[in-house]
């Protein structure tokens, strides 16, 4: 498995159990997960950190009781516990120069297309910008996620989001097992899982934390989502004191190795889809698409079919060639009225203001 020190962009799961500790947050473990963080992005990563925890810390501050809450009870408890949350990482953060941002989300969001590239766009550009942005399942307005949902396969979701190349899942346990360790001494920890098996899914157990959520069974299930995308997972104690610093130095892991590299994934599965429309381009469009650029408006002649936001469309060289095919972020209408206009016109064209490329080159395969 790659070293953490090549690592381009990591994502890191965090769980309630092992931040809140009786109701209360764990701080010198977290300021010490922060120091981590800043060592990850001293090494030139960008770093997407996924945390339970709100409901637990509300749990707390609110007084409620112990047992199993009401999804009334749940939501209030996230309320609450989201701003003592997104205060805690702020705080731990700070020290070391980096800027926070707190993006809330649900599992849903990923399933329509127009909130799911508002999510990568905005995430996209906290990474740019130099921020860490701490993900946190929006529990507050959740149902179903609150009641069976994890923060395992969210994570998962945010890596393919975000085209990390590495998701790290920090757990009670050192990694995945061929049984419960708890409860079998005879069980062994695997180091590389290379496919997930119906043997290996066996062998996963039900969540063994009270306040943690997701047992190996949604560990698998991010390990599915995450590897097909080209992101390699991996799961690792999460207890002791700078778990990201011991997993980079050797710590016992278990690996799922991914099936190729992220963008490589991503630009499979957007020529794999069903084109909606098509666009045209004129000659030097197509030299600057071959040169790795995004496609601008200015070079768009002919904009055909209905599509969406989000929709894959087909791109169609000077002789109708067809050059590839990528998700536009306008509407067919849009693109018709921005066709051929430079980006510095959109505004004046559309109304309000719009994205520079009709189809940016992360969202295109040739």
């Amino acid at each position: 498995m790659a070293a953490l020190n090549e690592v381009k962009r990591l994502v890191v799961k965090i769980g309630s159990a092992l931040l809140v500790e009786d109701g209360r947050l764990r701080a010198d473990w977290l300021a010490a997960l922060a120091e981590d963080v800043a060592e990850a992005r001293g090494r030139g990563s960008d770093v997407v950190l996924v945390s339970s925890g709100s409901i637990a810390l509300g749990r707390a501050a609110l007084g409620l009781p112990e047992g199993e809450l009401s999804l009334e009870q749940s939501q209030a408890a996230a309320a609450v516990g989201q701003i003592r949350l997104a205060r805690a990482y702020e705080q731990a953060l700070a020290p070391h120069g980096i800027t926070t941002a707190q993006v809330l989300v649900t599992l849903e969001d990923s399933a329509d297309r127009r909130r799911y590239l508002n999510s990568r766009a905005t995430l996209a550009q906290l990474l740019a910008l130099g921020v860490v942005p701490i993900v946190n399942e929006n529990d507050t307005v959740a149902t179903d996620e609150i009641r069976f949902g994890d923060n395992d396969r969210l994570a998962a979701q945010i890596a393919v989001t975000t085209g990390a190349d590495l998701l790290v899942l920090l757990s009670d346990v050192d990694g995945f097992y061929t049984a419960n360790p708890r409860q079998d001494p005879n069980a062994q920890r695997l180091e590389v899982i290379e496919e997930i098996t119906p043997e290996i899914e066996a062998m996963a157990g039900e969540a063994g934390s009270g306040l943690s959520r997701g047992g190996m069974k949604t560990k698998l299930l991010a390990a599915k989502t995450a590897t097909a995308a080209g992101c390699t997972m991996a799961i690792t104690r999460g207890t002791r004191p700078h778990p990201l610093r011991a997993l980079a130095e050797g710590a016992p892991a278990t690996w799922f190795a991914a099936r190729e590299d992220p963008q490589t994934a991503r630009k499979r599965w957007i020529a794999a889809m069903k084109p909606r429309g098509e666009v045209c381009v004129d000659a030097g469009a197509a030299a600057a698409l071959a040169r790795g650029n995004s496609l601008l408006p200015a070079g768009v002649v002919a904009v055909c079919g209905d599509f969406g936001r989000g929709d894959p469309v087909a791109i169609l060289g000077p002789r109708g060639q067809r050059l590839g095919q990528g998700l536009t972020r306008y509407t067919a209408a849009e693109a018709r009225a921005i066709a051929g206009r430079r980006s510095d016109e959109i505004e004046a064209v559309l109304g309000y203001p719009g994205r520079a490329a009709l189809i940016h080159r992360d969202d295109m395969a040739l």
